[in-house]
Protein backbone atom coordinates (compact mmCIF):
# COMPACT_ATOMS: atom_id res chain seq x y z
CA UNK A 1 0.00 0.00 0.00
CA UNK A 2 1.44 3.53 -0.85
CA UNK A 3 1.31 6.03 1.70
CA UNK A 4 -0.89 8.13 0.50
CA UNK A 5 -3.89 5.10 0.47
CA UNK A 6 -3.33 4.72 4.38
CA UNK A 7 -6.54 5.31 5.99
CA UNK A 8 -6.93 8.93 8.03
CA UNK A 9 -9.04 10.31 10.41
CA UNK A 10 -11.80 11.33 7.66
CA UNK A 11 -12.11 7.60 6.35
CA UNK A 12 -13.30 6.71 9.88
CA UNK A 13 -15.56 9.03 10.38
CA UNK A 14 -17.04 8.38 7.02
CA UNK A 15 -17.85 5.21 7.45
CA UNK A 16 -18.87 5.61 11.61
CA UNK A 17 -21.29 8.50 10.43
CA UNK A 18 -19.76 11.04 12.75
CA UNK A 19 -17.05 13.76 12.66
CA UNK A 20 -13.46 13.97 12.11
CA UNK A 21 -13.18 15.73 15.29
CA UNK A 22 -14.87 12.94 17.32
CA UNK A 23 -12.28 10.16 16.12
CA UNK A 24 -9.46 12.61 16.95
CA UNK A 25 -10.73 12.72 20.44
CA UNK A 26 -11.35 8.90 20.42
CA UNK A 27 -7.62 8.47 19.34
CA UNK A 28 -6.83 10.89 22.46
CA UNK A 29 -8.83 9.37 24.84
CA UNK A 30 -11.35 6.73 24.16
CA UNK A 31 -13.23 7.73 27.50
CA UNK A 32 -13.85 11.13 26.01
CA UNK A 33 -16.79 9.85 23.37
CA UNK A 34 -19.71 7.25 24.19
CA UNK A 35 -19.19 3.72 24.70
CA UNK A 36 -21.83 2.63 21.43
CA UNK A 37 -19.42 5.59 19.13
CA UNK A 38 -15.94 3.32 21.13
CA UNK A 39 -17.64 0.44 19.85
CA UNK A 40 -17.94 1.63 16.19
CA UNK A 41 -14.90 3.81 16.09
CA UNK A 42 -12.63 0.54 17.10
CA UNK A 43 -14.43 -1.61 15.11
CA UNK A 44 -13.82 0.83 12.00
CA UNK A 45 -10.03 1.43 12.93
CA UNK A 46 -9.45 -2.64 12.80
CA UNK A 47 -11.44 -3.54 9.75
CA UNK A 48 -9.09 -0.17 7.91
CA UNK A 49 -6.04 -1.62 9.67
CA UNK A 50 -5.29 2.56 10.55
CA UNK A 51 -2.26 3.67 11.98
CA UNK A 52 -2.37 6.22 14.75
CA UNK A 53 -0.51 9.21 13.44
CA UNK A 54 1.83 10.44 16.54
CA UNK A 55 3.25 13.33 15.39
CA UNK A 56 1.02 15.79 16.01
CA UNK A 57 0.17 14.70 19.75
CA UNK A 58 4.27 14.69 19.83
CA UNK A 59 4.44 18.36 18.49
CA UNK A 60 1.49 19.76 20.91
CA UNK A 61 2.77 18.10 24.02
CA UNK A 62 6.58 17.54 23.69
CA UNK A 63 6.27 13.60 24.41
CA UNK A 64 6.32 10.99 21.81
CA UNK A 65 5.97 8.36 24.32
CA UNK A 66 9.17 6.21 23.20
CA UNK A 67 12.59 5.66 24.75
CA UNK A 68 15.81 5.16 22.54
CA UNK A 69 18.21 2.11 23.28
CA UNK A 70 21.61 2.31 21.57
CA UNK A 71 23.73 -0.64 21.56
CA UNK A 72 26.75 -1.75 21.06
CA UNK A 73 25.59 -5.13 19.57
CA UNK A 74 22.40 -6.79 18.14
CA UNK A 75 24.26 -10.62 18.57
CA UNK A 76 25.15 -10.02 21.87
CA UNK A 77 23.51 -12.37 24.02
CA UNK A 78 23.89 -9.62 27.13
CA UNK A 79 21.96 -6.63 25.63
CA UNK A 80 18.82 -8.96 25.00
CA UNK A 81 18.80 -9.79 28.80
CA UNK A 82 19.25 -5.46 29.26
CA UNK A 83 16.61 -4.67 27.00
CA UNK A 84 14.01 -7.48 28.14
CA UNK A 85 14.55 -5.76 31.77
CA UNK A 86 13.93 -2.27 29.94
CA UNK A 87 10.79 -3.70 28.64
CA UNK A 88 9.55 -5.04 31.37
CA UNK A 89 9.25 -1.36 32.92
CA UNK A 90 8.74 0.61 29.79
CA UNK A 91 6.07 -1.49 28.92
CA UNK A 92 3.68 -1.53 31.53
CA UNK A 93 4.00 2.62 31.93
CA UNK A 94 2.76 2.90 28.26
CA UNK A 95 6.03 3.59 26.39
CA UNK A 96 7.41 2.28 23.57
CA UNK A 97 11.40 1.68 22.77
CA UNK A 98 13.25 2.05 19.73
CA UNK A 99 16.66 0.34 19.33
CA UNK A 100 19.55 0.94 17.52
CA UNK A 101 23.08 -0.41 17.55
CA UNK A 102 26.06 1.12 17.10
CA UNK A 103 29.07 -1.96 16.70
CA UNK A 104 31.32 -0.48 19.36
CA UNK A 105 31.76 2.82 17.38
CA UNK A 106 31.55 6.16 19.32
CA UNK A 107 30.57 8.17 16.04
CA UNK A 108 28.07 5.95 15.11
CA UNK A 109 26.86 6.58 18.68
CA UNK A 110 26.69 10.11 17.80
CA UNK A 111 24.90 9.75 14.58
CA UNK A 112 22.41 7.73 16.47
CA UNK A 113 21.94 9.92 19.28
CA UNK A 114 21.34 12.80 17.17
CA UNK A 115 18.88 10.52 15.37
CA UNK A 116 16.84 9.80 18.19
CA UNK A 117 17.02 13.46 19.28
CA UNK A 118 15.52 14.31 15.96
CA UNK A 119 12.58 11.96 16.61
CA UNK A 120 12.01 13.55 20.18
CA UNK A 121 12.21 10.84 22.61
CA UNK A 122 11.56 11.20 25.82
CA UNK A 123 14.90 9.64 27.34
CA UNK A 124 17.58 7.65 26.61
CA UNK A 125 19.18 4.02 27.29
CA UNK A 126 22.49 4.06 26.57
CA UNK A 127 25.54 0.80 26.75
CA UNK A 128 28.61 2.40 26.30
CA UNK A 129 30.53 5.50 28.58
CA UNK A 130 33.01 6.49 25.93
CA UNK A 131 31.08 9.10 23.84
CA UNK A 132 32.47 11.34 21.29
CA UNK A 133 32.68 15.09 23.21
CA UNK A 134 29.52 16.50 20.22
CA UNK A 135 27.61 13.04 21.91
CA UNK A 136 28.12 14.37 25.95
CA UNK A 137 26.84 17.75 24.51
CA UNK A 138 24.13 17.23 22.07
CA UNK A 139 22.45 15.11 25.32
CA UNK A 140 23.38 17.70 27.79
CA UNK A 141 21.40 20.27 25.15
CA UNK A 142 18.84 17.83 24.80
CA UNK A 143 16.99 18.15 28.42
CA UNK A 144 15.90 14.91 28.67
CA UNK A 145 16.72 11.76 31.36
CA UNK A 146 19.84 9.69 30.49
CA UNK A 147 21.26 6.48 31.76
CA UNK A 148 24.65 4.76 31.12
CA UNK A 149 24.27 1.32 31.79
CA UNK A 150 26.24 -1.64 31.92
CA UNK A 151 29.46 -0.13 33.97
CA UNK A 152 29.95 3.13 36.55
CA UNK A 153 31.30 6.02 34.42
CA UNK A 154 33.78 8.20 36.33
CA UNK A 155 31.52 11.43 34.68
CA UNK A 156 27.64 10.21 34.64
CA UNK A 157 25.77 12.40 31.89
CA UNK A 158 23.09 12.13 34.32
CA UNK A 159 21.84 8.82 35.65
CA UNK A 160 24.08 5.45 35.63
CA UNK A 161 23.26 1.39 36.66
CA UNK A 162 25.99 -0.81 35.83
CA UNK A 163 28.91 -2.22 37.30
CA UNK A 164 32.56 -1.58 38.34
CA UNK A 165 34.01 -4.25 35.55
CA UNK A 166 37.56 -3.22 37.12
CA UNK A 167 37.03 -3.85 40.63
CA UNK A 168 35.06 -7.24 39.94
CA UNK A 169 38.08 -8.63 37.63
CA UNK A 170 40.22 -7.66 40.35
CA UNK A 171 38.46 -9.45 43.22
CA UNK A 172 37.87 -12.76 40.99
CA UNK A 173 41.44 -13.28 40.29
CA UNK A 174 42.43 -12.55 43.86
CA UNK A 175 40.22 -15.78 44.11
CA UNK A 176 42.17 -17.29 41.37
CA UNK A 177 45.07 -17.24 43.28
CA UNK A 178 44.24 -17.64 46.74
CA UNK A 179 43.26 -21.22 45.04
CA UNK A 180 46.54 -21.56 44.01
CA UNK A 181 47.17 -20.11 40.31
CA UNK A 182 50.12 -18.77 39.82
CA UNK A 183 50.39 -18.46 35.74
CA UNK A 184 47.34 -16.87 34.69
CA UNK A 185 46.47 -15.59 31.31
CA UNK A 186 43.98 -12.91 30.29
CA UNK A 187 42.25 -13.38 26.89
CA UNK A 188 40.44 -10.46 25.40
CA UNK A 189 38.53 -9.38 22.59
CA UNK A 190 37.42 -6.41 20.72
CA UNK A 191 38.86 -4.52 23.24
CA UNK A 192 36.16 -2.26 24.01
CA UNK A 193 36.25 0.19 27.50
CA UNK A 194 34.42 -3.51 29.49
CA UNK A 195 36.94 -5.64 27.95
CA UNK A 196 39.62 -2.81 28.76
CA UNK A 197 38.67 -2.58 32.76
CA UNK A 198 38.53 -6.00 33.32
CA UNK A 199 42.24 -6.07 31.68
CA UNK A 200 43.20 -3.18 34.18
CA UNK A 201 41.70 -5.41 37.35
CA UNK A 202 43.23 -8.48 36.47
CA UNK A 203 46.51 -6.71 35.59
CA UNK A 204 46.08 -4.89 39.63
CA UNK A 205 45.85 -8.50 41.30
CA UNK A 206 48.54 -9.97 39.77
CA UNK A 207 50.67 -6.98 40.19
CA UNK A 208 49.86 -6.80 43.96
CA UNK A 209 50.38 -10.92 44.48
CA UNK A 210 54.14 -10.12 42.89
CA UNK A 211 53.37 -12.12 39.54
CA UNK A 212 54.05 -10.89 36.18
CA UNK A 213 50.60 -10.37 34.41
CA UNK A 214 49.74 -11.56 30.47
CA UNK A 215 47.72 -11.39 27.85
CA UNK A 216 46.55 -12.69 24.63
CA UNK A 217 44.22 -10.69 23.41
CA UNK A 218 42.42 -9.57 19.84
CA UNK A 219 40.82 -6.39 18.57
CA UNK A 220 38.51 -9.24 16.58
CA UNK A 221 34.58 -10.20 17.72
CA UNK A 222 34.36 -13.46 20.90
CA UNK A 223 33.56 -16.59 19.03
CA UNK A 224 33.76 -20.42 20.17
CA UNK A 225 36.61 -20.56 17.67
CA UNK A 226 37.74 -17.27 18.77
CA UNK A 227 38.58 -18.56 22.33
CA UNK A 228 40.09 -21.75 21.09
CA UNK A 229 42.50 -19.18 18.86
CA UNK A 230 43.79 -17.35 22.16
CA UNK A 231 44.26 -20.58 24.06
CA UNK A 232 46.79 -22.13 21.73
CA UNK A 233 48.44 -18.91 20.84
CA UNK A 234 48.81 -18.36 24.89
CA UNK A 235 50.19 -22.10 25.69
CA UNK A 236 52.52 -21.36 22.75
CA UNK A 237 53.84 -17.86 24.49
CA UNK A 238 53.37 -18.92 27.86
CA UNK A 239 53.65 -23.08 28.23
CA UNK A 240 53.63 -22.92 32.05
CA UNK A 241 50.03 -21.28 32.35
CA UNK A 242 48.00 -22.84 34.92
CA UNK A 243 44.87 -20.49 34.77
CA UNK A 244 43.25 -17.81 32.46
CA UNK A 245 40.38 -15.38 32.69
CA UNK A 246 38.54 -14.43 30.25
CA UNK A 247 36.57 -11.00 29.37
CA UNK A 248 33.16 -13.23 28.25
CA UNK A 249 32.20 -16.75 28.35
CA UNK A 250 32.25 -16.98 24.40
CA UNK A 251 36.02 -17.43 24.49
CA UNK A 252 36.17 -19.14 27.93
CA UNK A 253 33.72 -21.88 26.64
CA UNK A 254 36.05 -21.54 23.31
CA UNK A 255 38.79 -22.50 25.65
CA UNK A 256 37.24 -25.00 27.01
CA UNK A 257 36.75 -26.83 23.80
CA UNK A 258 40.14 -26.38 23.06
CA UNK A 259 41.06 -28.34 26.09
CA UNK A 260 38.76 -30.58 25.91
CA UNK A 261 40.17 -31.45 22.29
CA UNK A 262 43.61 -31.60 23.19
CA UNK A 263 42.86 -33.47 26.37
CA UNK A 264 43.73 -30.81 28.66
CA UNK A 265 41.85 -31.21 32.07
CA UNK A 266 40.25 -28.48 34.08
CA UNK A 267 40.36 -27.36 36.05
CA UNK A 268 43.02 -29.66 37.31
CA UNK A 269 45.81 -28.30 34.19
CA UNK A 270 44.10 -25.23 33.73
CA UNK A 271 41.87 -22.87 35.63
CA UNK A 272 39.06 -21.15 33.52
CA UNK A 273 36.80 -18.52 34.39
CA UNK A 274 33.94 -16.62 32.17
CA UNK A 275 32.18 -13.46 32.36
CA UNK A 276 29.05 -12.79 31.95
CA UNK A 277 27.40 -16.23 32.89
CA UNK A 278 25.82 -17.08 30.02
CA UNK A 279 23.72 -20.61 29.43
CA UNK A 280 25.89 -21.97 27.09
CA UNK A 281 28.28 -22.32 30.39
CA UNK A 282 26.55 -24.09 32.73
CA UNK A 283 25.98 -27.02 29.61
CA UNK A 284 29.02 -28.02 29.19
CA UNK A 285 31.07 -30.18 31.32
CA UNK A 286 32.59 -28.99 33.55
CA UNK A 287 30.76 -26.13 34.01
CA UNK A 288 31.78 -23.03 33.42
CA UNK A 289 32.63 -20.49 36.98
CA UNK A 290 32.08 -17.05 35.79
CA UNK A 291 30.95 -13.97 36.57
CA UNK A 292 27.12 -13.47 36.76
CA UNK A 293 26.20 -9.78 35.88
CA UNK A 294 22.38 -9.09 36.88
CA UNK A 295 21.69 -7.60 33.16
CA UNK A 296 17.72 -7.88 33.77
CA UNK A 297 17.73 -6.05 36.65
CA UNK A 298 20.09 -3.21 35.15
CA UNK A 299 17.74 -2.46 32.96
CA UNK A 300 14.85 -2.64 35.18
CA UNK A 301 16.82 -0.14 36.97
CA UNK A 302 17.55 1.84 34.50
CA UNK A 303 13.99 2.44 33.17
CA UNK A 304 12.71 3.16 36.78
CA UNK A 305 15.00 5.78 36.86
CA UNK A 306 14.11 6.61 33.48
CA UNK A 307 10.97 6.96 34.28
CA UNK A 308 11.18 8.77 37.87
CA UNK A 309 12.75 11.25 36.17
CA UNK A 310 10.23 11.78 32.96
CA UNK A 311 7.71 11.96 36.07
CA UNK A 312 9.41 14.75 37.76
CA UNK A 313 10.99 13.41 40.63
CA UNK A 314 14.59 13.96 41.93
CA UNK A 315 15.79 10.65 41.33
CA UNK A 316 19.00 10.55 44.22
CA UNK A 317 21.38 8.39 44.13
CA UNK A 318 21.96 8.59 40.56
CA UNK A 319 24.49 6.02 40.22
CA UNK A 320 23.67 2.38 41.04
CA UNK A 321 26.40 -0.71 41.45
CA UNK A 322 24.09 -3.54 41.12
CA UNK A 323 26.80 -6.07 41.97
CA UNK A 324 27.58 -9.23 40.77
CA UNK A 325 28.32 -13.26 42.52
CA UNK A 326 30.40 -15.86 40.70
CA UNK A 327 28.89 -18.72 39.64
CA UNK A 328 28.87 -22.04 41.42
CA UNK A 329 30.75 -23.56 38.21
CA UNK A 330 33.54 -26.71 38.32
CA UNK A 331 36.21 -25.38 35.91
CA UNK A 332 38.38 -23.29 38.42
Amino acid sequence: MHKKNRPTLQDIADQVGITKMTVSRYMRDPNSVAQVTQQKIAAVVEQLGYIHNRVPAIMSKSSSRAIGIILPSLSNQVFAHLVQGIEEVTQAAGYDTLIAHTGYNPQVEENKIAAFLSYRVDGLILTETNHTERSRQMLKSAGIPVVETMEIPTQPIDMAVGLDHEQISYQVVQQMIARGRQQVIYLGARLDTRTQLRRQGYERAMREAGLQPMQVSTGEHSSFTLGGILLQQALQQYPALDGIFCTNDDLAVGAMMYCHHHRIAVPQQIAVVGYNALDIGQAIIPRLTSVETPRLAIGKKSAELLLAALSGQAVEPKVYDLGYRLTHGESW
